[in-house]
């Protein structure tokens, strides 16, 4: 076990460069580590979705693709809606399946939102936390007066308090950059659904006026 821990070590000189900055900042890079996790895997899992439910594809060229050919196979997420779309029968009907599809693509990601922006709040907290408890570290240190063991414990303390408090801030920042851009893709694919939503029942309203698509 110990030969394959010094081997993984070996393999990834970051790592154990990284591993006693990490180590240095105490108990609160724990939580910190914890925030980050659970932050970052909901911003790629949520961008993941996005991705999936059609916010890379323009709607103006899938409602095209569908009019060129209405029974072609859908070949994006988009396309897919427009299709299902045509099915109803109704423009209430159709107004009940848009609406379905808003709440359950939209509010699953609204949530995970949620909690990353709690993780982004948190992530500087626990930073200061950690601050506070390493200049505490720091103060005991300088009570005990001089010699080797006390400076150990000064630098210890300082290697604390700046460590958590930097690793907090990073945690926070990239989330709101990851925040930001969850926020433009969740925007781009609602106007997608909204347009599409637009030109479907115009186009099953003219249907119903006129007979015949």
């Amino acid at each position: 076990m110990m030969e394959s821990v010094v081997q993984f070590f070996q393999r990834h000189p970051l790592v154990s460069e990284a591993m006693p900055i990490w180590i240095g900042g105490g108990w609160a890079m724990v939580p910190l580590a914890v925030t980050g996790l659970i932050m970052y895997t909901l911003g790629l899992s949520s961008l993941f979705q996005l991705y999936l439910l059609g916010s890379r594809h323009a709607p103006e060229k899938a409602w095209e693709a569908w009019k060129a050919d209405p029974t072609a196979k859908a070949r994006n997420p988009l396309q897919r809606i427009i299709a299902d779309a045509m099915q109803c029968s109704s423009l209430h009907g159709m107004e009940i399946y848009f609406q379905l599809l808003r709440s359950e693509g939209i509010n699953p990601f609204l949530h995970r939102v949620q909690v990353m922006k709690v993780c982004v709040a948190t992530a500087p907290l626990i930073g200061l936390l950690g601050t506070v408890t390493g200049m505490l570290t720091t103060f005991g240190g300088l009570a005990k007066g001089g010699g080797e063991q006390t400076m150990n414990i000064i630098s210890k303390g300082i290697s604390e308090a700046l460590t958590t408090t930097e690793t907090g801030l990073i945690i926070a920042l990239t989330g709101l950059f990851i925040l930001y851009f969850l926020s433009r893709q969740q925007v781009r694919y609602e106007n997608a659904v909204s347009h599409i939503e637009a030109l479907c029942m115009a186009k099953l309203n003219d249907k119903e006026q006129h007979g015949a698509i």
